[in-house]
Parts: C-alpha cells; structure tokens; sequence
C-alpha cells in the first residue's frame, strides 16, 4: 500500500474525497485543499485518470518530525527515492509550505530537500554525480508544526489541463472547478443542463464527460510515465478498461449559450477534441460507437427561454475585472433576475468572486458554498428552483 495526496480547490475536499473512495481508496483525512489516502500501485494510474476535482495526485514518499535542518535532511535521506527516481533523473523540489514550524526560509529547506535526495541516490547506485539528462521529477514540501511530508509528483501538467481546450478566452472556469460544481449541485445526467454564459464550453463539456462516465485523463499523459515504479502494460491495461466503461447511448440534454460567437466557436471546437478523444479511446477496445457533443448556440441570456419544465442552470457569468468595473457586474447580475422567471422550476447555481451577487440578482440562494481555485476566491450560489 502506498500513501498518497491529492489537491483540490479549497471547498471541495469532501467532494474529492467520495471521488476517491468510488476508487477503492482508503481515506486518511485532509487539511485545506489537501486528501490524503492509500492504495495499491494501481491508484497511481486510477487516480489521474479518473479523479475530475483533483488539481495533482502525489506519493507521499516520507513524513516525519522536522524541528531542524539535520532532522530535515536525514528523514529525507531515509526514504527509498532510489525505487522511485531513475538514474538520469532531474529533480526539482518546486514548492514549499511551512506552517508553525522552527524552520521557516523556504529557500533553504528547498536546498536541503534536494541535496539530501540527491546524496541518497548518490550512496545508493555508488556514483558521485548524477547526469539529470532525463526527465524533471518535482518535489513538495509541506512542513506543518514541524512535521515534513515529502511528496514527489505523479501528474505533471494539472489535472485540469484534460488536453481538449484550444483557447480558453477570458478568465476561463477550470475544468476541475466545473466538475466540483456539477457535484455540488448533484446533478444527474437526465436531468436537462444548460449554462447561460458558457463561454469556452467548460461545464457542458465536463458534464458530458460526467454524463457519458468519460475518464477525464484519457487524452493526456502523466509524470508518472517517467518514474521507475511505472508499469506500462498495467497503465495500458487501466486504460483500456476506462474506456470500456464509456457508455455513449446514454441520453442526456447539456446546452450552452453565449452571446459571444467566437467563445461559441470555441466551445464547439473544445467539445470536439474532447469527445474525439473519448472516441480514440473506444478503438482502443474495438468500438467505433461515437459520442454525441453536447450543443451551443449564440444567444444572449434574456432570449432565453426554458426548454423543459424543469433542468439545471449552471453557469460562471462574467464578473468585475472579466467587466470591466463592478458597476457593469450589477447591472448584468440585475438583469439576471429575469433567469428565475423565464426558468420557474429550474435549479440554478452561478459562481462569482462578487460578494454584491445575492442583492444585485434579487435572490437569497439556499446554499453558499466558498471556493477557492488557485489564487481567486469565489462563491458558489445555489437556488432550489420554483417548485
């Protein structure tokens, strides 16, 4: 069994964390956009291949007590990097976290780091230097009450780059952060789905990914390739079994509008790659069976009229400096009022970073959910629906 961590946006650890044992994970708590769990060595494949909420799957390769920089060092040097690192190894230890902790100058801690994994390599295969001709291995160091955890990635690019964004436009939505709000709103895929303001085409895209039971890392490749504990035939094999569990008979209603018809272009454009991918994967297994994209057209939100007698709106409307100012924010969350009358008895959820949102539209939401995605922190409004 191997110890892992997973990040996600700050708000949806709950929600990774039910990703996670849908895997067969054991669950071992988590801290602010952190999960920490264990598994077998197929979790490394499962985890980045299907998790939808997650930023980066690690292994945690060593914890221990950390008050100096001796105890840093050895409980580093320690771990068995040698069955995890290649000969030709780069290693880089990009980032490091301390919290109440003795040792506070990253910098230093990020030498120490890198120096002590190196030496163990060193002492280990009996060379002096290694070449570092080969593939960047990143390191993460948390130090927390002077506790290390020392974490050697397994993603490479963020999860959320799923490989089918050709051009995102202006302040796109993350595709981890459109699938954490699929999930808060626990949308199912009979149920009609459509996004207002949907820009590049993220949330209908994600929710035909969820929809179809479409892995998200099917398109792209993972750091863990290049690591020695990588078994090629066993990723292939987890690979093949994603795609068998496609199911692209399967009926759903995801739409999406923008008043831009370029961010339309784009959107279709991105929802071709992605469903061509998903395609890719099913001659994988001998199926030529094609997946249905989800639709967008060129409108603005108040031509819009409900289709069914109930569904879902979800939706990222633009907001302060997307804008221009906050005055152009309220005026359009103003306008969006109308959405409840036009849409009586849909669900709706729209995220901003506008704390003026709930007084602007005219509506107290039933549920508020703060998300926080890299460096913006945003609000998650949910409304009930007429009923």
């Amino acid at each position: 069994m191997l110890n892992y961590v997973a990040l996600c946006a700050v708000g949806a650890e709950k929600i990774l964390g039910n990703e996670l044992k849908l895997l067969g994970c054991k669950l071992n708590g988590n801290a602010p956009g952190r999960v920490f769990f264990s598994g077998d060595e197929d979790v490394l494949y499962l985890a980045n291949l299907w998790l939808r909420t997650s930023d980066r799957v690690y292994i945690q390769v060593a914890k221990y007590a950390a008050s100096d920089f001796t105890a840093l060092f050895d409980g580093c040097y320690s771990a068995p990097w040698q069955d995890y690192l290649k000969k030709d190894v780069r290693v880089v230890v990009d980032k490091v976290r301390v919290y109440k902790s003795k040792l506070n100058s990253e910098h230093s801690i990020q030498g120490m780091i890198q120096k002590a994994i190196y030496q163990k390599l060193g002492d280990t295969w009996h060379i002096t230097t290694l070449p570092e001709t080969g593939e960047r291995c990143d390191i993460r160091v948390y130090i927390d009450q002077d506790q290390a955890m020392i974490l050697l990635d397994t993603s490479g690019d963020a999860l959320h780059k799923r490989g089918y964004r050709t051009e995102g436009g202006i302040a796109p939505l993350r595709e981890t952060t459109a699938a954490v709000l699929l999930q808060e709103m626990l949308w199912k895929r009979k149920m009609p789905l459509h996004d207002p303001f949907c820009g590049s085409g993220t949330i209908a895209i994600e929710a035909t990914l969820y929809a179809r039971n479409i892995a998200p890392g099917l398109g792209r490749h993972f750091a863990y390739e290049h690591l020695a504990i990588y078994n090629q035939n066993r990723a292939v094999e987890l690979k093949k079994e994603a795609a068998s569990k496609i199911r692209p008979d399967v009926e759903c209603r995801i739409t999406g509008s923008d008043i831009d018809p370029d961010a339309i272009e784009r959107a279709r454009l991105n929802a071709e790659h992605a469903c061509v991918t998903a395609g890719r994967a099913l001659q994988m297994i001998g199926s030529d069976a094609k997946i249905l994209r989800p639709d967008f057209m060129t409108s603005d939100f108040r031509e819009l009229r409900a289709p069914y007698p109930e569904g879902m709106l979800i939706s990222n409307p633009p907001y302060g400096e997307r804008l221009g100012d906050e005055k152009a924010a309220q005026e359009l969350y103003q306008d969006m009022g109308n959405l409840f009358n036009d849409f009586a008895g849909w669900q709706m959820g729209f995220i901003t970073n506008q704390e003026i949102f709930q007084d602007s539209i005219g509506r107290r939401a039933d549920k508020i959910k703060s998300i926080k995605a890299g460096n913006l922190d945003t609000i998650f409004y949910m409304y009930k629906g007429n009923q």
